[in-house]
């Protein structure tokens, strides 16, 4: 006779597993994301994810995980944290001569790996439902490969609470973590969730560029510099390229003002180690990459797969707001004849604001000789 599983035991170990196979944080949710569909819908109607047309395609889909691999009661959520030491943060950003990347991209792409350590997860569990009641463990591992909420469900299975800017939080270690999940049909106990813990703070709200953040816990990806330098195809409006900066792939604001990211822990994770040619790159050097360097320098990186064109815009626009400089103006004038009508059109824009730069620095230079001199001695 078949032996009955203990499933408050078999929760444990798997919370153990999954430690050992390199997650931060473990959690069991039931898959009832009712609540989530009317404000999914809301958020869907105001156009606000922009050119991500599978947002809307998969539709209520992604609040019905059930309905993505039949059979399933429960979601085993998992966290992976991700922030590099010496993440040199301000240093970048205070520099704009320099190329931020958003740090979740400076090392290697989280998909296959976090999929594979939740396929081992998943293996671990069946085999032990095998082996003690002859039960059959039928999962699916998800890492941004479905259409499902994720961090509703991580929320529900007391991995975080949702923070202002719609990321999840943990009152320990804040923002700077991947989240994964494993589908599964197994009537496994479920976790509580954290209590909110955002208060009065509105900081992330304030602190966008691009006030991308348009009520509390709902952003307007159209205007999101994540968005608009990874997933947005074409043309970049003028009105946000100034708050680009020289951000060239993502934006951290929002989590690097956070309150709670000041408790982060870095990660010991070798595979999201910063790469050199990303981790604090001059402008003019990755600007100087031909289309074989990029695929080859971001192989196995997320950047890869925005394509050498977006990344030429990203790059045209974070040079047209750096200091003023004749090399950048010339490097600039290099590729006008060289690259596509879209990227053409934020070269113009670039130049224009370089040499009005540099013009405005000439005249500068100039009164202030003119002043030196003035108060020079008769034979200096």
């Amino acid at each position: 006779m078949a032996q009955l599983i203990d499933y408050q035991q078999l929760a444990t170990l798997i919370k153990q597993w999954g430690v050992e196979l390199g997650f931060q944080k473990v959690g069991i949710t039931d898959l009832d994301l009712s609540r989530h569909e009317a404000s999914l819908q809301a958020w869907l109607d105001k156009q606000y994810h922009g050119e991500m047309d599978y947002m809307e395609r998969h539709g209520m889909l992604r609040a019905r995980p059930a309905e993505l691999h039949p059979g399933s009661v429960r979601a085993i959520c998992v966290r992976m944290d991700y922030l590099p030491r010496n993440a040199k943060f301000a240093h970048v950003l205070k520099q704009r001569e320099l190329a931020y990347v958003s740090r979740y991209a400076l090392g290697r792409d989280y998909h296959k790996l976090m999929r594979k350590r939740l396929k081992s997860l998943g293996d671990r569990i069946k085999n032990y439902c095998a082996e003690h009641a002859h039960t059959n463990a039928d999962f699916r591992p998800f890492v941004d490969s479905a259409p499902i909420l994720e961090r509703p469900l991580a929320e529900k299975a007391g991995l975080g609470w949702t923070g202002k800017h719609s990321l999840l939080m943990d009152d320990k270690d804040g923002s700077w973590f991947f989240l994964g999940e494993l589908l599964i049909n197994l009537p496994l106990p479920v976790d509580q969730p954290m209590q909110e813990r955002c208060g009065s703070c509105t900081a992330c709200i304030t602190i966008c560029p691009t006030q991308a953040i348009v009520e509390p816990y709902v952003v307007d990806a159209r205007r999101c510099i994540s968005y608009l330098t990874i997933e947005h195809a074409g043309v970049i409006a003028e009105e946000f390229r100034e708050a680009m900066g020289n951000r060239i792939y993502g934006c951290d604001d929002c989590q690097l003002i956070c309150p709670w990211n000041r408790y982060a822990t870095p990660t010991s994770e070798q595979d999201f180690v910063p790469r050199h040619e990303l981790h604090a790159p001059k402008l003019l050097e990755l600007w100087a990459w031909s289309e074989a360097q990029f695929l080859s320098k971001t192989e196995g990186s997320p950047i890869r797969r925005i394509g050498f064109e977006k990344w030429q815009r990203n790059l045209a626009i974070a040079l047209g707001n750096a200091p003023p400089s004749q090399h950048i103006i010339n490097a600039l004038e290099e590729q006008l004849t060289q690259c596509s009508d879209m990227v053409r059109e934020h070269i113009d824009w670039a130049l224009e604001k370089q040499r009005g730069g540099v013009l405005k620095q000439s005249r500068q230079e100039q009164r202030l000789i003119r002043a030196i001199e003035k108060g020079l001695p008769r034979d200096a």
